[in-house]
């Protein structure tokens, strides 16, 4: 167990001193003779902390900073990093990324964004909010959150913890083309795993909360009393009779679906061929009222940035309208690749939103649980079981059996298996209880029909 502390050194947010460094090092390239440089600085430090069983578990405090450059050679490019600032360091380093230039293979693809699409506007999207908290009061909100857990019903007999961590740090990015930004950045969570038990039987279930800002943190009673009704609900599970039913993914599962929808869509599974959504571009793909949006301006936001990890910009778009598909996910690389421009998402995607054009706001979870009729809510997803290049899908779960729209009993050990791009084709319906996780937000997700394996 670590001991706790409540020393924790601040950043000093020193943009100007950043860009110095990037100046020398690109400078340095230069003169050594390579074509193009980027580097990109940056510093950061977080807190975590765990509980478990009303005492600390865990402490952990860490610090990092890093100077990584990376030199091209005409069509030939080498990396190298550093955490020493010094300026002999740096020179050091630069030469390190040189002499591994000059000696890989070319590759036609590797070279850094066209001037023209690199980003110029920066505006303040508002993500850098740091959480003046000492280690002690981390400690107390993991606490509370764990002890509400536990207050909320005799059945919560025991704890896998609770836990808090607030992240800080900021860069700086630029290259030889002319680009430079960088920001301060902040990411805060407070997490909850109570354990319910009933008859021998023992059910485990877990909520959280993360924001940019403290302040959007979920309080911590609330936190674990909606942790302890989840795992309440798990208890007397039973199997499910093998069949074809309609299925409901809980929000935070839908996510899921939106996440190997990315994949699938994405510059590098693309040129490789390891997508089932290969020359997808301008056909449908989803549903004919589906609307997949991305936004990076949205302010606070996990996913908002003004540009990619290239400093390319970033735009608000329509990546799939109507169920066709507008856009793929591309990095200055992968579109040499595939013949293609950038999209601005070297680095992943920027708030992602699955919406449907049926969705009206009353149409809470409840009432998609009323929509489905009768079928299987599925809460939890177990294993990998994703085949990107054919799409399969199996995977094993647990979740709830509905009848005429009421929750009637939790059912486990299943798996549900199907094919993502018709799972994507019969998606029925899209909730208004809308979740966001990272940078992807999107309602429980109605699918028409799949394979359910029980007994």
């Amino acid at each position: 167990m670590s001991n706790p502390s409540t020393t924790r050194l601040p950043i000093q947010q020193n943009q100007a001193h950043f860009r110095e460094l990037i100046d020398s090092a690109l400078k340095h390239a230069k003169q050594l003779g390579a074509s193009d440089a980027v580097a990109e600085v940056g510093e950061s430090r977080g807190l975590s902390v765990s509980v478990r069983n009303r005492d600390t578990d865990t402490v952990e405090q860490n610090r990092d900073r890093t100077l990584g450059v990376t030199v091209y050679a005409g069509n030939r490019r080498g990396s190298a990093s550093t955490s020493d600032f010094s300026l002999q360091a740096i020179r050091e380093t630069v030469e390190a990324a040189w002499h591994i230039a000059r000696y890989t293979a070319e590759d036609t693809a590797a070279a850094l964004p066209d001037v023209d699409l690199l980003a110029t506007d920066f505006p303040d999207l508002e993500l850098y909010h740091p959480w003046d908290i000492t280690t002690e009061e981390a400690l107390q909100l993991a606490m509370r959150a764990e002890q509400a857990a536990l207050e909320e019903s005799p059945l919560i007999t025991n704890s896998d913890g609770a836990g808090v961590d607030t992240y800080e740090g900021h860069f700086v990015l630029g290259n030889t083309r002319g680009f430079m930004g960088g920001y301060p950045y902040t990411r805060h969570s407070l997490s909850v795993s109570p354990i319910a038990g009933k008859d021998g039987a023992m059910q485990r279930d877990y909520w959280y909360s993360a924001a940019r800002s403290p302040v959007d943190v979920s309080d911590p009673e609330s936190v674990g009393r909606y942790a302890a009704r989840r795992a309440l609900s798990r208890l007397s599970a039973r199997r499910l009779k093998t069949g074809r039913y309609p299925v409901l993914f809980e929000g935070p599962l839908a996510l899921g679906l939106l996440g190997a929808f990315v994949q699938a869509t994405s510059g590098g599974a693309l040129y490789r061929r390891a997508s089932f959504l290969l020359d997808a571009l301008g056909k449908p793909v989803l549903s004919d009222h589906i609307d997949i949006v991305e936004d990076p301006f949205i302010k606070r936001a996990m996913g908002s940035s003004a540009f990619d990890s290239e400093g390319v910009r970033t735009q608000a778009r329509n990546v799939v309208a109507g169920g066709v598909l507008q856009g793929y996910f591309l990095s200055s690389y992968t579109a040499r690749k595939l013949n293609l421009t950038t999209t601005g998402n070297a680095g992943g995607s920027h708030n992602l939103e699955l919406r449907s054009r049926l969705t009206r706001p009353e149409d809470t979870f409840d009432a998609m649980l009323k929509k489905m009729g009768t079928g299987l809510l599925v809460t939890e997803l177990i294993g990998q079981g994703v085949n990107y290049v054919t799409g399969d899908y199996s995977r094993g779960a647990f979740g709830y059996w509905v009848e005429n729209g009421e929750i009637a009993y939790p059912v486990e050990e299943i798996t549900i298996a199907g094919n993502l791009a018709d799972m994507f084709r019969s998606i029925v319906a899209v909730g208004a209880d809308a979740i966001t996780r990272g940078s992807k937000t999107s309602g429980s997700v109605l699918i028409q029909e799949m394979a359910v394996a029980g007994q």
